[in-house]
């Protein structure tokens, strides 16, 4: 379970850090607009969540979770294989239609800026399908492991401590991403001496990787849960009548959406409104997954703190810092956040499938598709960050998701009454 969380930190940060050497490679004709069709790399990635959860909910009840890991990392390879095509795709038929204002960009270099028509190269719309598959295998993926870690007791520890145990080896991918996309994919390469042909050989490794997972996943033993599965018994109630695992819908859809935010658009924001380098733009990515790393590390041994009390304090801190960032206009403290978001996740899941019996495997594929926030919000931020010509006052984005688990933590993950007496 740490390994395929570690594998999909992996996966969902290097979608996230395409986003700016993509808009160099595919989106030199687009204009103002360039944020725009940037961040709709996210939005194809998670809106499969929403897409997909209730099928791989229902995959679980139907095929257990062993068929449903696997499923998920075979969607996965298909993924890895569209992200190749699309850069083939780019080289072989679209680049004689961009080599003029690409040669143009670089005579030119900052003083560029194109004014014409917005042409979108076709290598787009398979890279965008690529990132939906990506999205959608992750989602059967996730959909398996989050109750499997909280069901599948452990002596000594909660079900909140055993999901930061995994979410360290998630962190610890999320956090190096950044730094191995933009250093050693791109080898610090921008705007128009992005070669997009430097997606092959990684894209391979990955491939391969998966792979031997896959294989190596028929042959372990995975016990079955029974006691958070339904099978194909009808329940009485539908999963969105209890109270705790619909907000738990909303506070994921929020903290997804404000990791992306901050994981994805922090570039963007550091690279045009500060005028930073690609590189040290990066570095305030990488920082920010560096504090959720240290937050989850530390988490793994918080086996006597509530996941509520961990998800107050977290909401709190975060939105102090984003609120004092804002107010002496200091960027880097961005980074900091990453800390006190780190136990967001695993706090947000065991409260929302706490109880849930028979519903667990609905409820999990119910909150999962609360990721789909890290396709709704990002794309708000950038649309806003266009209209406004400024990123500074999207952030305020970010500080009502805050506000938002906050209320959860303190008010809606306690499961009501009615819903203890249907449990």
């Amino acid at each position: 379970m740490v390994v395929l969380m570690s594998l999909v930190g992996l996966i969902t940060s290097l979608n996230q850090q395409f986003q700016v050497p993509m808009k160099a490679a595919y989106l030199i004709q687009t204009g103002q607009m360039a944020n725009f069709w940037a961040t709709l790399l996210n939005f194809a990635f998670f809106v499969a969540y929403l897409v997909m959860g209730g099928t791989g909910a229902r995959y679980i009840q139907k095929h257990g979770y062993k068929k449903t890991l696997s499923t998920g990392l075979g969607v996965l390879l298909i993924g890895f294989a569209l992200y190749m095509v699309s850069a083939w795709v780019f080289e072989t038929f679209d680049i004689s239609r961009f080599q003029s204002v690409i040669d143009q960009a670089r005579v030119e270099g900052d003083a560029f800026e194109y004014t014409g028509k917005t042409v979108l190269p076709t290598a787009y719309w398979v890279f965008l399908v690529a990132a939906f598959a990506s999205g959608s295998a992750l989602t059967f993926i996730q959909a398996a492991i989050n109750p499997y870690l909280v069901a599948c007791e452990v002596p000594g520890t909660s079900g909140v401590q055993r999901q930061n145990i995994a979410g360290t080896g998630n962190s610890l991918m999320t956090t190096l991403v950044p730094l191995f996309v933009a250093y050693v994919i791109f080898q610090q390469k921008e705007g128009v001496d992005v070669e997009i042909s430097s997606l092959y050989l990684p894209m391979t490794v990955l491939l391969i990787f998966v792979a031997i997972l896959l294989v190596t996943l028929r042959f372990l033993e995975l016990p079955e849960i029974e006691s958070v599965s339904a099978g194909d018994e009808e329940l009485p109630r539908h999963i969105w009548s209890f109270r705790h695992v619909r907000w738990g819908f909303i506070a994921l859809f929020c903290l997804v959406g404000m990791e992306v935010c901050l994981g994805a658009n922090i570039v963007l924001y550091a690279t045009e409104d500060l005028s930073f380098t690609y590189g040290v733009a990066a570095q305030m990515a990488f920082l920010y997954w560096c504090g959720m790393l240290a937050g989850r590390l530390l988490g793994s041994f918080l086996s006597n703190v509530s996941a509520r009390t961990q998800l107050a304090v977290g909401a709190s801190g975060a939105a102090l810092l984003l609120l004092v960032a804002l107010l002496i206009h200091n960027p880097w403290l961005f980074c900091g956040m990453g800390f006190f978001h780190s136990v967001m996740w695993s706090a947000i899941f065991a409260l929302s499938v706490d109880g849930l019996g028979p519903y667990t495997a609905k409820g999990s594929g119910l909150v999962i598709m609360g990721c789909f926030g890290g396709a709704v919000l990002p794309v708000l931020q950038g649309a806003l960050a266009g209209y406004l010509g400024s990123w500074t006052w999207t952030w305020l984005i970010v500080l009502v998701c805050e506000a938002v688990i906050l209320y959860y933590a303190l008010v809606t993950s306690k499961i009501s009454n009615q819903d203890k007496q249907a449990l």
